[in-house]
C-alpha cells in the first residue's frame, strides 16, 4: 500500500541540491524511510535522475553493521562517487546508529569522530546531494547544532494524520476516525485487519523497539520499571496539567517508590527525544509570558498511548485533545497552552483571581488561532462552559471550538467558529471559513 506522504515530500523536492544536508526526524516506524528511500526516489526518477545516481544505505539493518563505524561510511560512500561529473543522492537511514570512536590517527583520548565529521565532509563534495534519516532527537542537539552550524535542514515526519490515513483507509470511511483514534497513525497499522493484530503490533513497538532504544542509546540499566510506570502514567494522564514534582508523589503515594523530580524529569526527556512525546507549555495570553509549570505532555501518536494502557481508558475528549495538538504540529503551528487570569467576586463579595484555559495557542508567522477542544456542545450551558476562556481573550485572532459532531460550521454572536472533528482535520483551511 502506498500512501502518498505529499506535505514531506514537497518539502524534500523544494530542499533539492539547496547545499544543505536534508536530515529527516521523527519517532521510528513513521515512514521516514519510504518516504526517502520510495516516494523521493520514485520522484527523483521521475525527473530524469537514474538508479545509479542514487546512493542508499540503511545502517539499522545487521548487514550494513560495519557502516555503523564512522570510517567506514565514509570509505563506503566515496567508494560509489565513481564519476566526478555526475550528480550523486546519498541516503543514509538511521544516521544515529553511527558510533562515536576515537581518531586512531591521535593520541588524544577525547579526541573522537563521530557521524557529524562524516557527513561535513560528504557535504563539501560538489557532486554529492546528501540526505540523512534519524529517531532520535539528540542527533540534533545543540552541541551538534552548533557544529552543523547553518549546514543542516531538518525536515520533521509525524506518523499519518487523519488525512493521510482517511485518504488510505480501505474501509467504510464512516468508521475511520473510531479506527484513527483508537489505533492512531502509524502507516503499518493500515495493513493489520483485526484488533488483536492492531494491538500486538503498537505493543510490540513499545516493548521491541521504543523502550529498547531509550534503554540503550541513554544505557540505563536499573531502572526500566520506573521509565515503564512513568510512561503508564503519563499515558494514564495525557493532555493534564502535570510536572515531575507531581509524578515523584504520584510514585510515591501510588507505587510507593521514592523518585526524585529530576530523574522523572530526565526520564520524560528521554521520551521527547525518542519523538515518543511532546511537551507543550503555558502561555500566559494576557501578561504575554510563558508560565513555567505544570505543562501538558501529549503522545505523538494516540494509538501507541492507547495500546500503552492496552485499550483501557478511551476517554475520546482527552484523545480528541491529542490528535488536535498533533495535527496542529503537523501543519508546522508553535502550539502552546493558554491561560486567560481574570478577577471576580464570589457571591460573598470577596475578590478572587481565576485562570482559564484555552486548550490551544496556535501561531504561524503572522496567523494566531485560538482553539478550544469540546466533545460536544450539547446546550447552552455546556457551550457557555467551553467559550468563557475565549471570551476573555481580547485581541482579533480567531477563536475556534472543534466538537466531535459532524456539523455545519456556524459562527455565534462573538464570532467564534464552531466546527467538527473530522472536517477540522481533513479540511486545513477550514479554520478560516
Amino acid at each position: 500500500m502506498v500512501i502518498n506522504r505529499d506535505r514531506y515530500l514537497n518539502k524534500l523536492i523544494a530542499k533539492k541540491e539547496n547545499g544543505l544536508i536534508k536530515v529527516i526526524t521523527g519517532i521510528r516506524r513513521c515512514g521516514k524511510s519510504f518516504l526517502l528511500f520510495e516516494l523521493y526516489h520514485e520522484y527523483l526518477n521521475s525527473i530524469g535522475i537514474s538508479d545509479d545516481q542514487i546512493i542508499g544505505l540503511a545502517l539499522d539493518e545487521a548487514r550494513n553493521a560495519k557502516y555503523r563505524n564512522p570510517l567506514e561510511l565514509d570509505e563506503y560512500i566515496r567508494e560509489q562517487l565513481a564519476d566526478n561529473k555526475q550528480k550523486y543522492y546519498v541516503f543514509i537511514d538511521e544516521i544515529q546508529k553511527v558510533s562515536e570512536i576515537q581518531n586512531p590517527y591521535l593520541d588524544d583520548t577525547s579526541a573522537k569522530i563521530g557521524f557529524v565529521d562524516v557527513l561535513l565532509g560528504l557535504m563539501k563534495i560538489k557532486n554529492v546531494d546528501l540526505y540523512v534519516t534519524g529517531s532520535n532527537s539528540r542527533m540534533l542537539s545543540s552541541d551538534i547544532l552548533t557544529e552543523f552550524k547553518d549546514r543542516g535542514d531538518e525536515i520533521r515526519v509525524n506518523p499519518l494524520t487523519y488525512s493521510e490515513f482517511y485518504s488510505a483507509f480501505e474501509g467504510d470511511k464512516r468508521h475511520a476516525w473510531r479506527e484513527y483514534y483508537t489505533y492512531g497513525g502509524m502507516p503499518l497499522i493500515l495493513s493489520k485487519k483485526t484488533h488483536e493484530e492492531k494491538s500486538k503490533y503498537l505493543k510490540d513497538l513499545f516493548a521491541k523497539t521504543y523502550i529498547s532504544d531509550v534503554l540503550e542509546h541513554n544505557k540505563i540499566l536499573n531502572d526500566q520499571t520506573v521509565l515503564e510506570d512513568l510512561l503508564n502514567i503519563v499515558s494514564s494522564a495525557v493532555g493534564a496539567l502535570t510536572n515531575p514534582t507531581k509524578l515523584s508523589n504520584t510514585f510515591q503515594s501510588v507505587k510507593q517508590v521514592s523518585v526524585s523530580s529530576f530523574t522523572i524529569g530526565k526520564y520524560l526527556d528521554y521520551f521527547i527525544d525518542a519523538f515518543i512525546m511532546y511537551k507543550a507549555f503555558r502561555y500566559d495570553i494576557k501578561g504575554k509570558k510563558y508560565i513555567d509549570t505544570p505543562l501538558k505532555y501529549y503522545f505523538t501518536d494516540v494509538g501507541l498511548r492507547n495500546a500503552r494502557l492496552n485499550f483501557r481508558q478511551q476517554e475520546e475528549n482527552h484523545i480528541m485533545e491529542n490528535i488536535i495538538f498533533n495535527e496542529l504540529t503537523a501543519r508546522e503551528y508553535d502550539v502552546d497552552i493558554g491561560v486567560v487570569e481574570y478577577n471576580h467576586q464570589d457571591k460573598n463579595g470577596k475578590k478572587i483571581r481565576t485562570q482559564l484555559e484555552v486548550d490551544f495557542v496556535a501561531n504561524k508567522g503572522s496567523k494566531r488561532y485560538y482553539i478550544q477542544s469540546a466533545l460536544s456542545i450539547d446546550d447552552e450551558a455546556k457551550r457557555l462552559q467551553e467559550t468563557n476562556s475565549l471570551l476573555r481573550v481580547s485581541d482579533s485572532f480567531k477563536k475556534i471550538v472543534v466538537i466531535k459532531d459532524d456539523i455545519i460550521p456556524w459562527h455565534d454572536e462573538d464570532g467564534i467558529l464552531y466546527i467538527g472533528i473530522e472536517q477540522f482535520l481533513l479540511e486545513e483551511n477550514a479554520v478560516d471559513i
